[in-house]
């Protein structure tokens, strides 16, 4: 699991039946400081994150896993919505070593 940031919402109304009713929001992966790493992902929401939250998310058979959806096209799927972190700020890149 990853953490990111939800940064905008797709709408589908032509899309693959295994993707009928699924929120789809555009996440920022991030790293350890929260700073954007990577390219923005197209997610799949299971617990109803908006845009701005801080979110956990599963990529791969752990995403279809969580959402029930073996079979799906689905390859990352946002499983948390983070209310909290404390992280050691060295672990983090942004203290003295």
């Amino acid at each position: 699991m990853d953490i990111g940031k939800v940064v905008g919402t797709v709408v589908a109304t032509r899309k693959d039946e295994s993707l009928v009713g699924a929120k789809l929001l555009i996440t920022q992966p991030l790293d350890l400081a929260f700073e954007p790493v990577g390219q923005a992902r197209l997610m799949v929401d299971s617990v109803g994150a908006g845009v701005g939250e801080i979110v956990i998310y599963a990529t791969g058979q752990a995403a279809r896993n969580a959402l029930k959806k073996r079979e799906a096209a689905i390859d990352a799927a946002i499983v948390g919505i983070v209310d909290s972190c404390e992280i050691d700020p060295i672990l983090a890149g942004k203290g003295k070593k």
